[in-house]
């Protein structure tokens, strides 16, 4: 049934080995990242649940002692084509990097993405935040902060251009007159920018379903312009604090007037572990179990890379150092910097923050209360939804779908069915 009242949008962050670092240590939990059965499991959940996506991030520069699932992993896109024949409704995030790839690429292969999954496919553009991915590119360094996002403006206008270079209708596959294209709807691009030159047009036709949407989790400025500008759904990262995610809700929401879109246009999901228990006490006890998994060996390498500093020469159990602004992904390290510092953390602390959910905000409780408190976030307009990130796979997603979900449905807040077939309906977006 179809209603005009606004609904939660929910994706999953699919990472085989769980979101927690430890998740996989978990009894009975998935425990690769690279294995079919898994993933098609997951999806599979996703779509159980009615979700609008199954998100799939990525990373180009693997460090050993990172999260398990950032060390081995699928290619995206790849996943994606055979998920696509697997499902037939969840929609489809896979993530490619503007700064190491190239735009005609990309935008033949979400496109022909597009195709396989009968319009159900979103592009998640990323800029790369590691600097040891250029090493795996032919390139001594990474681009600095600011021109890694302008590259990534010009790359989404491309990748969009080349979209667009074809109507809709343009293949006639006429036997009688044997004509095949309408050359009339089909047009070169003839792109000529600062860092890119591309002449098109793209040798995939436009699906029926429409062009991929857009994914976006860029916090700093630059990467609010490029979302506000662009993207369909932004990851947004936050600590749990009502006012600050209100402010950033608000802020991001603001800028879109400044390219003739509306608020609705562009759905906000901030990132959200939710540890599911019997009662309050159960949930927290879960949530403890997971973090008595934790290494202590490599705490430090593992927050290193999340912030962007080399914290080695630090005490661990010390207050947080006074640290600079970052290159990589700077409004997640201010973001897990601020909340440590606001809460008087040490590294240690910081470390078991980190590494429960990367940053992300935490959430025990039963599949009441944390149903309550995903309703007062989404009525208080501080998110249009939310980034589901289980602890680990299949239990605590199946924890949420079977149990959180339901509760959500019977408050009218969340889909019983899903309405049309692809993500673009899901989100109930306008061709």
């Amino acid at each position: 049934m179809k209603t005009n009242e606004r609904q939660m949008h929910l994706a999953v962050f699919w990472l085989g080995t769980g979101n927690h670092t430890a998740g996989w240590r978990t009894e009975g939990a998935a425990d690769s990242n690279c294995s079919w059965d898994i993933a098609e499991a997951g999806a599979r959940i996703a779509e159980r649940g009615k979700f609008d996506l199954f998100f799939i991030s990525d990373s180009l520069a693997p460090d050993l002692a990172d999260h398990p699932s950032f060390i081995t992993r699928f290619e995206p896109t790849t996943l994606v084509a055979a998920l696509s024949r697997a499902t037939s409704r969840v929609g489809l995030g896979a993530t490619v990097s503007s700064s190491f790839a190239d735009p005609f690429t990309v935008a033949r292969t979400f496109q022909t993405l597009q195709h396989l999954s009968r319009g159900r496919v979103a592009w998640n553009v990323v800029t790369s935040t590691s600097p040891k991915a250029a090493l795996n590119f032919s390139r001594e360094r990474h681009h600095e902060h600011d021109l890694r996002y302008e590259i990534a403006n010009e790359f989404v206008d491309v990748v969009r251009g080349l979209w667009d270079t074809w109507q809709t209708g343009a293949v006639v596959r006429d036997r009688a007159t044997g004509t095949y294209i309408d050359p009339a709807k089909v047009r070169t691009l003839d792109h000529q920018g600062r860092h890119f030159q591309v002449r098109g047009p793209l040798n995939v036709e436009r699906p029926e379903w429409g062009d991929p949407l857009i994914i976006q989790a860029g916090g700093s400025v630059p990467g609010q312009e490029l979302s506000a500008r662009t993207a369909d759904i932004v990851f947004a990262v936050v600590s749990g604090d009502p006012a600050a995610a209100k402010a950033s809700y608000d802020g991001l929401k603001s800028l879109l007037h400044k390219y003739g879109r509306k608020p609705h246009d562009l759905a906000l999901l901030p990132g959200v572990m939710p540890i599911v228990g019997d009662t309050e006490a159960d949930a927290r006890a879960k949530l403890e179990k997971f973090q008595s998994f934790l290494p202590q060996k490599g705490a430090l390498t593992l927050v290193s890379n999340r912030i962007g500093h080399d914290l080695s020469a630090y005490d661990l159990d010390g207050p947080i150092p006074d640290l600079p602004a970052t290159e990589r992904s700077q409004t997640f390290s201010a973001t897990l910097l601020d909340k440590a510092r606001g809460e008087g953390m040490s590294l240690r602390d910081l470390y078991n923050l980190t590494a429960a959910a990367r940053g992300h905000w935490v959430l025990p409780g039963t599949p009441r209360t944390i149903a309550d408190t995903l309703e007062e976030w989404f009525r208080a307009g501080r998110a249009d939804g939310f980034m589901i990130l289980p602890p680990y796979f299949p239990g605590a997603f199946d924890e949420f779908v079977d149990r959180v979900v339901p509760e959500l449905q019977r408050r009218g807040l969340f889909r019983k069915d899903y309405e049309g077939t692809t993500l673009r309906s899901h989100l109930r977006k306008e061709r």
